[in-house]
Formats: C-alpha cells, structure tokens, sequence
C-alpha cells in the first residue's frame, strides 16, 4: 500500500476534550489516502469507537431544472436498503453492529455521519459502503419516503415560520436555488421518478467534492484505507456549482395574510462573505447586535424595556454562493409595527454611533470562553473539523480562532458597521395579521 501522508497540528486538550479522560494534547492529523482523499483525523484510542465524518459540497442546490425536491428525496433514501438489502434487513443489520449512520442535506451540503464500535469497523464500513455506492431505491420504499417528504411540505405550507423564511428567499435570490425550498414542492416531488434519484444520487455524491474527518480509536493507515473502500466507486464529477447570486431584496415589507394572533417576521440585508477580511469584527457586530443572547441590543430593546416579543435573534449568514444578515422575531399583531420601528431604529442608531467598547469586550470574552465548550464529544468534534476543512479555515484555526476574536477593536468594528450596516436596505417579511401596517411592495 502506498504510504499514508500526514501533516500534524497540536490543539490544546480543553478545546478537543473528548469522552475519556483529558490528556495533555491531542493532534490534529490531515491524511491524505493512497488514492488522493484527503481528511482530518483526532486519534483517541482510550474508547474504542471512530465517528466519521463525510461532506459533498453543492447539496440540494445540485438538483436537475425542474427537479427540485429530488436531492433531499433521495438523501432520506440513502439508508433505507442497500446492495442486496431490503430497508428492514439493513436497519437490522446496522442494529447487530450498534451503528449509527445519519444523512441530511442543506442547499449547499450532504452531510453523512458514521459512528461504529472499533471491533466491528470492517463490516460497519460494508454497510455505510452500500450507502454511499449501492442504494437501493426500492419502489416501495420511494413511495412510502416520498409520502413523508410530502406530509413535511404540506405541514410546511401550513406553518407561519416556514412560510416566511420562503417568501424571504424567494424574493432575495429569485430563480437560484436559494430561492425555493429545498423539499421541493408537492407538483416536483409527487412527479419525481427512480431515474431522477439515480441521476439526483450522481449529480452531487462524487469524489471531487469530499470532505472527511475522523474522530476516536482509528490511525491515519487505517483510515487512509478506509477512504479508499467507501469512496472508490463514486463517479469521479458531478453537477456543475450554481452561480453567485447577488442578495436583490429591495427594502421595505411584504405582507402574507395568515390567520394568527402572532405574526412572524423574517427580515434582512445584504451580508459578508465568510472569508472576507472583515469577518471577525463583523462577526462580533453581529453578536453584539442580535446574537440571541439577553445582552444583545435587539433583546434590550425589543424584549427586556418593551416586552413585545419573547426572542429576537439576528446573525450573519454566509452561504457559499451568496451572504446577508438575516433575523427573526414574533410578536402579538397589535405591536408588529412597533416591533419594526423599534428594529429599525436600532439599525440605524448602529449605523450612526457603532458599538461600545464595553459592549464588544463584552462579546470578546463570551465567544472566546464559549468556543471550547463545542468540543465536547467525538462526533461533534467530527463535523467541526469538516466544517472547517469546507471553509477553508486550516489546520490550525482551532489554535488561533480565539486570539482573531480577541484582537478585534473598536475601530475594526467601527469599519465593518461602517461598510456593511445600511439602515435602508432593511426587508421584511411578515406573515401574519398585523394591525397598523402596510405593505410596502
């Protein structure tokens, strides 16, 4: 076998603090495959169980013209039988092993995660195997998942939240595939045939856009190998990557009546590229502004001194082929109005006077005390590494992630508020019976 190539990166133990005891230091491994694959391993061989972690960039934003809803189908699909397999055999196979596998797909990702028992590691990477190369797609099977997935749009179609997150997308991408639901809808995923799931299958689990990581009891030999037996048989390219789309919410409010007492707002504006040089102190704005937490500014405002909501929450949203600034808040349909001045006036008065330096310092001290705390278990650990291989963060972002935050200023925020922050641009989505507002387009 070819040898396995290896680049090794010391994380502090408290930042990978896994199920066992500390150690002093753990190493961040990036392995390259005898046939090329390249992932991110954590050795930890005091428990004797491996997650894996398994990416395909393009996800659901991968699906044919007028297919829409074919990804996600065939994702649910994935662990429902395989090879020689029925559904019923392979749960109960995965069950003999006490596996796991779990598969879910975004607009911009597929994501497969793995955990097995270390002594049962070969015939557990048969099964995922089969998954990834061989499933099964049963007619019975496809009826009985397409019923679900049509059950979850219906409920969807029905639910205030959902309804406003659409209208929202819909309107700032249009015809990308941001812009629609990646369910699909009833008419695509109803007229959705098993060729379209092979094909949906081959447009977006290929070689060339993997990412991996690894976690637990497994060797950087080992899961070269590994790499190699689960991925040798993927079709080499798939689908092309969907164009940039530019955000093109005009500001102001759409209004979609809907019998509630509450109405939900969904509102936003153009945002920041994830790796932008700016994305820190952005990144802290934001924080400050909105991050969901009772000293956010929005929560002071609209919540703590006006009580017209229970949560409000705003952040930054990139996504790899667009980014806004994108919140969300309820409230009762006699105070929406006042809700959105209250928003806006905020923006604006964020615009005008930026942040204190109490406040950022404030948010410093929360984010870098907080990021340690997500390193709490192998299979998280597992889809943080992944993460960070798909953003282009490096081997040693865990290392310096904190020290960027920590060495945010004033004046860097200053700037970003200064570039980013458009106390015009806002849109709102509001789905509801407000009591006292107009729609504005």
């Amino acid at each position: 076998m070819t040898a396995v190539s290896k680049v090794f990166v010391p994380v502090l133990a408290l930042c990978l603090a896994l199920a066992g005891p500390l150690r002093a230091a753990v190493d961040i491994e990036e392995v390259t495959s005898p046939s090329g694959i390249k992932a991110w391993l954590v050795e930890e061989p005091s428990i004797p169980f491996v997650a894996l972690e398994i990416r395909f960039k393009g996800g659901a934003s991968l699906d044919a013209p007028d297919k829409r809803g074919a990804i996600n189908l065939m994702t649910a699909l994935l662990e429902e039988g395989a090879g020689t397999l029925s559904s019923r055999a392979f749960a109960a196979a995965r069950d003999d092993l006490a596996a796991s596998f779990g598969y879910s797909v975004s607009d911009d990702t597929l994501s497969v995660s793995a955990q097995f028992l270390t002594e049962t590691q070969d015939a557990a990477l048969d099964l995922l195997r089969l998954t990834l190369n061989a499933p099964l797609f049963a007619p019975e099977d496809i009826e009985r998942v397409r019923r679900q997935v049509l059950s979850n749009i219906e409920s969807s179609e029905k639910d205030p939240d959902a309804i406003a997150g659409t209208r929202f997308d819909a309107r700032a991408y249009g015809t990308h595939p941001y812009g629609s639901d990646a369910s699909g809808t009833l008419e695509s995923v109803g007229a959705l045939t098993r060729d379209d799931l092979v094909d949906a299958k081959n447009r977006v689990m290929v070689r060339d856009r993997i990412y991996v990581s690894a976690v637990g009891d497994v060797d950087a030999e080992t899961l070269g190998a590994m790499l190699d037996k689960l991925f040798a048989d993927l079709p080499e390219t798939g689908a092309p990557m969907p164009e940039r789309v530019v955000y093109n919410n005009t500001p102001g409010v759409t209004l979609v009546p809907y019998e509630t007492p509450q109405s939900v707002v969904v509102f936003g504006q153009r945002g920041l590229a994830r790796d932008d040089p700016d994305f820190f102190a952005a990144y802290v704005m934001m924080e400050a502004m909105g991050g969901g937490g009772f000293n956010s500014r929005l929560m002071q405002e609209v919540r703590e001194k006006r009580g017209l909501t229970y949560g409000i929450g705003v952040y930054l949203y990139p996504r790899d082929h667009a980014e806004l600034i994108q919140g969300s808040v309820s409230t009762d349909n006699t105070r929406v109005a006042e809700t959105l001045e209250v928003i806006k006036e905020q923006w604006a008065l964020l615009a005008k006077d930026g942040l204190t330096v109490e406040e950022i310092e404030r948010v410093k001290t929360y984010l870098t005390g907080s990021y340690p705390l997500r390193f709490d278990g192998n299979g998280r650990i597992a889809r943080i590494l992944v993460g960070m291989q798909m953003e282009n963060l490096g081997l040693d972002y865990v290392n310096t992630r904190n020290a960027r935050v920590a060495a945010i200023t004033k004046a860097d925020v200053d700037a970003v508020i200064k570039r980013l922050i458009d106390p015009e641009g806002l849109h709102f989505v509001v789905v509801g019976q407000p009591e006292g507002l107009a729609a504005s387009n």
